[in-house]
């Protein structure tokens, strides 16, 4: 007894008086903590937290005697933590806009042991393969509210591609609470004469050790030029006309945030680096090659392998689908002129007719899938807009034709190309007519997922994540396409399609780019879990391989 109270005496001495103590106590506690390596105070040992303060003394009375003023000013204000400093163990991150209040606890560290053990684990480590799953589940569970809040949030304010400003506003604001650190200014629009904005809104962010080996992780975040027609969602429906989240890239870039929060509260246990992208301007911008040529795949840790995914409102909700090799198609869009000479509809033999002349060159168009490529492969010519005339009783003196062309490799695509372009340009000549036909200045490649990996690692981490009889390991592709295929061109990559055809509150089975097209927010934390999945075990994945070269 008498020896404690001596020990007491001496810390009164060394820290001096009672308020003294107190507020010095309050405001080392984090240095505390980092001096031992422990991730709570109350895991400090008597003794260690006293030869800390002790060794330190000089420096501690030093640095307290400068900024007591300061912090006292600051606590008397009531004013929050800026930027850079840390906070204490209870404090909690408040994720605020219009959605709502969103709060995200603290972590006192950036350990998880669950997370770590994995890592020290093998590849036939089912024990702790299971651990870091229900791990991630729980986690991705509790961010529930987060992603309903957010993902209306973005719902409630589409933006069209190159314009994503207050879209990627709100990412960096929840980065920024969260402490991951980012860059901004990626997918500068290359073709402001075709496609209207600046562009500039892509964010990228790095959380981990900062070094090898790296994958990445993407979602897109742009809208389309559709007005919405969604019954039952009156509270967040679109309030820009003409726009609509009619994909669902506000559910994408939600559930990589959701992501990105787990990852950041395991971050210290992470062995390499997660790199977060967010893209904008994937219809029909390209803005994930804007991205690449930027360099988001060559700046340092170079990422190995990149995972992305899309909702499928044609799956049952919750389902996760893949295939090796082609899972999106390649695309191309083209404007045909076809001009003529107009005149009055009674004296047609006075005119050169572009309307007939537009009209024969559709039905020929329609032979080039027929007729010019193999019946083993896949492809598709569509004309979706014919636009000529102003009155019943004039033969309009041009037209514009509007269309895509799509196939599943990339040497198909450009055959199908050439020979639009060859038959609009005979069967324009049989008519008399000329025409200029403009392709887009980005033809999308196919979405490949590379066969090596998703057979080897992809498809058992989706049939992981949704169980076996939710994983569909081998879909049919689809002519759909997607400019993760830029990404996946350039490293080892895998996409899936994430189920969300089941909600019946307002119907979720609705198409892709269909105005009343209603994202099945329950699936939000699957793909959350998948994101985080795909990414850790990718990580260890690589490091076993490293270990074993």
């Amino acid at each position: 007894m008498k020896k404690n109270n001596e020990e007491n005496g001496e810390r009164k001495r060394m820290l001096g008086p009672p308020w003294f103590t107190t507020k010095l106590q309050t405001n080392l506690k984090w240095w505390l903590l980092r001096l031992s390596r422990r991730s709570s105070i109350s895991e400090i040992p008597q003794f260690t937290r006293y030869n800390i303060v002790r060794q330190m003394r000089p420096e501690l009375l030093l640095w307290y005697s400068i900024l007591a003023p300061s912090l006292f000013a600051a606590a008397a204000a009531g004013l929050p933590f800026t930027r850079g400093q840390k906070k204490t163990d209870d404090e909690e991150a408040v994720v605020e806009h219009d959605g709502g209040v969103i709060t995200f606890a603290k972590h006192k560290s950036r350990r998880n042991t669950v997370l770590e053990n994995f890592f020290a684990s093998g590849d036939d480590d089912e024990a702790a393969s299971t651990a870091l799953l229900h791990e991630i589940r729980n986690l991705a569970a509790n961010r529930s509210d987060f992603l309903v809040s957010t993902r209306r949030t973005l719902h409630r304010r589409p933006e069209l591609m190159y314009r994503e400003s207050e879209t990627s506003a709100l990412v960096r604001k929840i980065l920024t609470e969260l402490d991951i650190p980012f860059s901004t200014g990626w997918a500068l629009n290359a073709n402001p004469d075709i496609v209207p904005g600046s562009g500039g809104y892509g964010i990228v962010a790095d959380i981990g050790t900062g070094g090898e080996p790296c994958v990445l992780l993407r979602a897109d975040m742009d809208a389309l030029p559709i007005t919405e027609r969604t019954e039952g969602i009156e509270e967040f429906k679109s309030q820009n006309d003409g726009r609509m989240h009619a994909c669902g890239h506000d559910g994408h870039t939600t559930m990589l945030l959701g992501a990105a929060s787990i990852l950041k509260s395991m971050e210290d246990s992470i062995k390499g680096t997660v790199r977060i992208m967010f893209q904008p301007a994937e219809e029909g911008g390209a803005g994930a090659k804007r991205m690449r040529e930027e360099g988001v795949l060559g700046k340092d840790p170079k990422p190995q392998n990149a995972f992305g995914l899309h909702v499928w409102p044609k799956l049952p909700s919750g389902t996760i689908a893949g295939r090796p090799g082609p899972l999106l198609a390649a695309a191309e869009r083209f404007e045909i002129l076809v001009a003529g000479v107009g005149g009055h509809a009674a004296m047609p033999e006075q005119s050169v007719d572009p309307i007939v002349t537009a009209s024969a060159i559709v039905m020929n168009l329609q032979t080039i899938v027929s007729r010019t490529i193999s019946p083993l492969e896949s492809g598709v010519c569509s004309i979706t807009m014919l636009e000529g005339g102003e009155a019943f009783n004039v033969i309009p003196a041009s037209v514009t034709m509007r269309g895509t062309v799509r196939a599943l490799s990339t040497e198909t695509l450009l055959s199908l190309r050439d020979r639009v372009r060859h038959i609009a340009e005979n069967t324009a000549a049989t008519f008399g007519c000329n025409i200029t036909i403009t392709y887009s200045p980005d033809y999308y490649p196919p979405t490949v997922n590379d066969p090596t990996l998703y057979r080897n690692f992809a498809q058992d981490v989706g049939a992981l994540v949704a169980s076996k009889e939710f994983f569909l390991s081998d879909v049919e592709p689809t002519m759909g396409a997607e400019d993760f295929s830029f990404v996946a061109e350039s490293i080892p990559s895998t996409f899936f399609l994430l189920g969300q055809g089941s909600g019946t509150d307002p119907p979720t089975n609705y198409g892709l780019h269909h105005p009343r097209f209603a994202l099945d927010e329950s699936v939000m934390p699957r793909g959350v879990e998948l994101h985080v999945n795909l990414a850790l075990r990718a990580l260890h994945r690589l490091r076993n391989e490293k270990a074993l070269d």
